[in-house]
Formats: structure tokens, sequence, C-alpha cells
């Protein structure tokens, strides 16, 4: 038992090294450096509640589809749903209610709503890079892109962290029978382009749309030149600052250097 005491703090000692050697000590960063599964030795710590959530989904999948088809703009509604999908973040929403709060995102008005945008550059596009983000909402994601209606490419993590997509996930959601994969070559959360490879950076540079899911993209990709669409539910102040929106908003918006 000592033994393991003495591991444990010796591991915190070297993350927390490992964060002070960070110039730019962003939240996506020090989520990796910290990550229980670095300081318990564990390949997936988080593996059998990624497949519960994505059970979850799976079984409001038909009512999902339903709600996309029946309304007047079914590509805006599969938006809506893989933001709403959002709320399964176990790391600050730990009694979320997936089909109610569904729901409310479905009624939900856009705090930034850049969707005819959106629109017109899937009009002009052959392909479209899309980021993905917690495992569960994986399942939402992937009526997104049927709706699309183009060829997409996915992108999950190259091994597990927290909650987010990584290989198995996708297979799990059926993605596999939707998009390609690809793996940013990145274990952080989030996109943090310093980390990625450089095969991953090249295809970001060369698409025709990138869509980027969740706050730990949004957190680093915001600063780049690409042009990205973003896509997330507002869960802390610090990015709803950055935004100039409220938390709990939900956003699409086009990011552009041009613009």
């Amino acid at each position: 038992m000592r033994a393991h005491d003495d591991s444990r703090r010796a591991a915190g000692r070297e993350a927390e090294e490992e964060i002070r050697s960070y110039v730019d000590c962003i939240p996506c960063f020090m989520s990796q450096a910290l990550h229980v599964d670095r300081l318990e030795g564990m390949d997936d710590p988080y593996a059998e509640m990624k497949k519960e959530n994505i059970r979850e989904a799976l079984a409001l999948d038909p009512s999902s589809k339903e709600m996309a088809n029946n309304s007047n703009e079914p590509r805006l509604t599969a938006v809506r749903l893989a933001i709403g999908g959002n709320v399964m973040d176990f790391r600050v929403n730990k009694a979320f209610d997936l089909n109610r709060d569904r729901q409310q995102i479905i009624n939900q008005e856009f705090a930034n709503f850049d969707y005819p945008v959106f629109r017109k550059h899937l009009q002009s596009s052959s392909s479209i890079i899309y980021l993905g983000d917690h495992a569960g909402l994986s399942v939402f994601d992937r009526i997104l892109i049927e709706e699309m209606g183009k060829p997409v490419t996915f992108i999950v993590r190259e091994a597990p962290i927290i909650n987010d997509v990584t290989k198995e996930d996708y297979i799990l959601s059926g993605l596999d029978k939707v998009a390609e994969i690809r793996s940013s070559g990145s274990t952080a959360p989030g996109t943090i382009l310093e980390l990625c490879s450089p095969d991953f950076v090249n295809s970001l540079q060369h698409a025709d749309i990138i869509v980027s899911k969740g706050q730990g993209n949004y957190e680093r990709l915001s600063e780049t030149d690409f042009s990205i669409f973003f896509r997330l539910h507002v869960k802390c102040p610090v990015i709803a600052g950055d935004i100039d929106v409220q938390e709990k908003d939900i956003i699409l918006q086009y990011h552009s250097p041009y613009s």
C-alpha cells in the first residue's frame, strides 16, 4: 500500500514539473499532463463509461433521426443534435439527462449563428474534415454526417484521453459506415497542433471545410489561420468570455483569417 502511495506521489510530482515546463499552460495542455490514466498507469480508465454513453446515445438514434427528418430543415436539426450530444461530458456534467437535454437544445436559440455561411460552403465543397470530440456524442455526429451528404474524414485521438473519441469509439458509434477515419497523431484532449502529426496538420491546410466539435478543439484552433466552423455548447466562463456569449449558449460560428 505504501509503495502504491509513493508511486502516486512520484507521478504527481512528475506531472507538476511537466506543467511548469509549459510556457503557454492552456487547459488542454494541463489536462493531458494531469490526466488520471497517466497517474494510474491505465490504458483507458473511462472505457466502460464511454461505452455506456455510446449505448445511451444509440438508444435514442431512431428518435433523433426522426426529429431531423420531420423538421423543416433536417441538416440544421442535425447540427443541433450534434451540439446537444455535448451534454455527455461527465467532467463538468455528471447528472445529464440526454433525452431531456437533447430536446432542450433542439429548441434553444443560437448565440452565434453562421449556418447560412456553413450551408454555402458545404454546397461548393467536395470533402470535409470533421474533428471529433467526446465519444458519446459521436453517435449524433453520424446523423449530421449523413445529412451533409459529402465525403467526410473523421478525426480521432491517437490514444485514449478522458472521454474523447478514439478509433474504437468511432466503430462502436457506427461512424465507420459514413466516414473515413484519421488520427490527429496527438494524445491530448482537443487539437493542439504542436502535438499533432505533420500529415494531419497538412490535411487541415488543404481541407475544403473543417468542422470542429467542442470546447477542447476551440481552445487551440480559434487562434489559428484555418477557416473553421466551430460548433459547441459553452460550458465555462473562460470560453464564454472569449466568444462574448453566456455559459450554456450554443454556437455555430465561422472562424476565418479573412473575415
